[in-house]
């Protein structure tokens, strides 16, 4: 029996993704949704550097196959993730794929890259060296159990439960995920604990976006508040306060 009859036993079709994400445009265009944001099809098509024509059936691809929804407000088509799940697939992607570094085609583009690496919004929860380095400091006093199977200890429940965080009663979406970060190349929290713990502190002021892209700075406040809390180190490398990425 061979691979292709093997999948199609079992009920998947794993090449029928594989072939939506083949295309180096399309692949460029789920890359810049990752920022969370709804784009329009004139602005995904500026980014890839691409004919409008040639976007728009790009687009009507990765529409079809379920990565990305649209959305029409008067004559313009704004197009986005279809749901946390085809977030995941693309960081999961973007972290396994060849390395190379784009050359920034400004300064601004160069900051913008850096305050990416640093901290940002993975869907809904933290990424890049604050993710990491939040994540690190949870499992070192007990919080997680960051191993093959990561999960939520009783000390961390109630670490939770001290903070206000509240967690959804039931949901399909695992408690605690081991997201794999796509710059740092090693799984950061993710899940709804992620989420929550995250949510807290855009909330509570710990952490702030930067302009309108998923670069996330983390406030002077945010600072003193996960030394108290998780121990993390006050001297952590992260972007500034008022450091702008756009």
């Amino acid at each position: 029996m061979d691979h292709q009859r093997e999948g199609r036993d079992v009920g998947v079709d794993l090449a029928v993704v594989a072939r939506l994400l083949a295309d180096g445009t399309r692949a460029d265009f789920c890359l810049a949704l990752l920022d969370g944001r709804a784009w329009t099809a004139t602005e995904l098509a500026r980014h890839a550097g691409v004919a409008a024509s040639s976007a728009t059936e790009h687009l009507n691809v990765l529409v079809r196959g379920g990565l990305l929804v649209e959305e029409r407000h008067g004559r313009h088509r704004y197009l986005r993730m279809a749901d946390p799940r085809v977030m995941a697939l693309i960081e999961s992607l973007a972290a396994l794929a060849p390395r190379h570094t784009p050359r920034p085609r400004s300064l601004s583009g160069s900051v913008r890259q850096r305050a990416l690496a640093r901290a940002r919004l993975c869907y809904d929860h933290l990424a890049g060296e604050l993710g990491l380095a939040v994540t690190d400091s949870m499992a070192d006093r007990g919080l997680l159990e960051w191993g093959t199977d990561p999960s939520l200890t009783v000390k961390g429940a109630t670490w939770l439960k001290d903070l206000g965080i509240a967690l959804p009663d039931a949901s399909r979406r695992p408690l605690v995920r081991a997201c794999l970060d796509w710059t740092e190349r090693r799984p950061h929290l993710g899940g709804a604990v992620g989420a929550a713990i995250c949510g807290h502190a855009l909330a509570a002021g710990w952490l702030a976006r930067i302009g309108t892209t998923r670069a996330l700075v983390l406030t002077d406040l945010g600072r003193h508040e996960l030394r108290d809390h998780i121990g993390l180190s006050p001297t952590t490398e992260l972007p500034p306060r008022g450091q702008k990425a756009d």
